[in-house]
């Protein structure tokens, strides 16, 4: 499920405490956000009808959760990225994250020390196999 900017404010702020109301979640909206509070009830509903929250009252309040979880929102923006800019390789997308000059010497160990724990892993899994 593709995100719009708008949509990804909102969720940001309901996976930080759910359930919550439109009041709620407008609050935690970052400062730069500054909506009316009838455009954060249009994104919810938006949100709603893409399956990526629900819905309930209790007495005459709504109260949202989410269904879509970080994860795998997460997971399709990434999916969206590699496609359109990296042609939909993953390789691509991590030798560029290697050489970024943005990324510091620690987060590329950290990125490098996970390319190996996954390579491990994975010959570990091929001698489960033989």
């Amino acid at each position: 499920m593709k995100l719009t900017s708008a949509e990804w404010h909102v969720m940001n702020a309901l996976w930080q405490d759910w359930p919550a109301t439109a009041r709620e979640i407008e609050a935690r909206l970052p400062e730069e956000v500054a909506w009316a509070y009838t455009t954060t009830r249009s994104v919810l509903a938006r949100l709603e009808e893409k399956g990526a929250i629900k819905e309930y009252k209790r007495s005459n309040v709504s109260f949202y959760e989410p269904i879509l979880t970080r994860r795998k929102a997460r997971m399709a923006a990434l999916q969206s990225v590699v496609g359109e800019a990296f042609e939909g390789a993953f390789g691509p997308l991590v030798h560029f994250l290697v050489e970024e000059e943005a990324l510091s010497e620690g987060e590329r160990q950290k990125l490098t020390d996970a390319l190996e724990g996954r390579e491990e892993e994975g010959a570990d899994n091929d001698s489960d196999v033989e």
